[in-house]
């Protein structure tokens, strides 16, 4: 079990309180337009990764995976960064936060699951309360940049509507339509601008244009040598 602080971020003041983590999910395929993602499929099988069983589909990963630390270490050059929205099941109730869901590629192209639990998942630490952007959350924008090259190039960007909202997400992991306490779930992520690549730091953020808000999680990334 992993204590996870938060500090709540809500129109009425902030305040902080602690999560206790159990359960770590990563939602994957959660896009509204099933063309597309039919199309990506394709594309990553193409590369190696196998397809889905279905979709969406819920990966197991170690909850002791989550960090705040500022940089993550990785093996080698293959993985890359994904922002994500968060879920955050509390004993007080539900939160919406920002990470990135970064994978091992060259993992992927063996198991899925496999890659899930060779990275950490970088989180923010701030959070807002789910029902404060639930009447509005498909006008939530969800963006990353990463430094490659030397450069902070835009890396991925899309508003929530494009993909399958919390209930639906909820609904297909928990047939009671709750998460438990003690349960994150990462809620997929967005294209590539550009293809994926790898960066040196990788910033996420969720954009709340109504309430004038965001959120944001930003990390280093450093390789270590694959001697094989």
């Amino acid at each position: 079990m992993l204590e996870l602080p938060i500090r709540i971020e809500s129109v009425n003041g902030a305040s902080d309180d602690t999560i206790s983590v159990d359960e770590l999910v990563i939602a994957g395929w959660t896009g509204r337009n099933k063309e597309a993602m039919e199309h990506h499929i394709a594309e990553l099988e193409a590369l190696g990764v196998k397809r889905p069983a279905h979709t969406p589909i819920y990966y197991a990963a170690a909850a002791s995976r989550l960090t705040r630390a500022p940089t993550i270490e990785v093996l080698g050059g293959a993985s890359t960064g994904e922002a994500e929205f968060v879920l955050l099941a509390g004993p007080r109730g539900l939160y919406v936060g920002v990470g990135s869901d970064h994978t091992d590629r060259k993992a992927e192209t063996i198991g899925v699951t496999l890659s899930k639990q060779m990275c950490d998942k970088p989180i923010g630490a701030a959070v807002w309360p789910f029902e404060e952007v639930a009447d509005h959350w498909d006008e939530l924008v969800l963006r990353s940049h990463a430094m490659i090259d030397g450069e902070r190039v835009l890396y991925q960007e899309g508003a929530l509507k494009g993909m399958l909202p919390p209930d639906s997400l909820i609904h297909g992991y928990d047939a009671g339509g709750q998460l438990k306490p003690g349960t994150v779930m990462f809620g997929g992520t967005f294209v590539a601008i550009g293809g994926v690549r790898p960066a040196t730091a990788f910033e996420c953020e969720l954009e709340d244009p109504v309430l004038n808000r965001r959120l944001t999680c930003r990390y280093a990334i450093r390789e270590l040598p694959d001697r094989g």
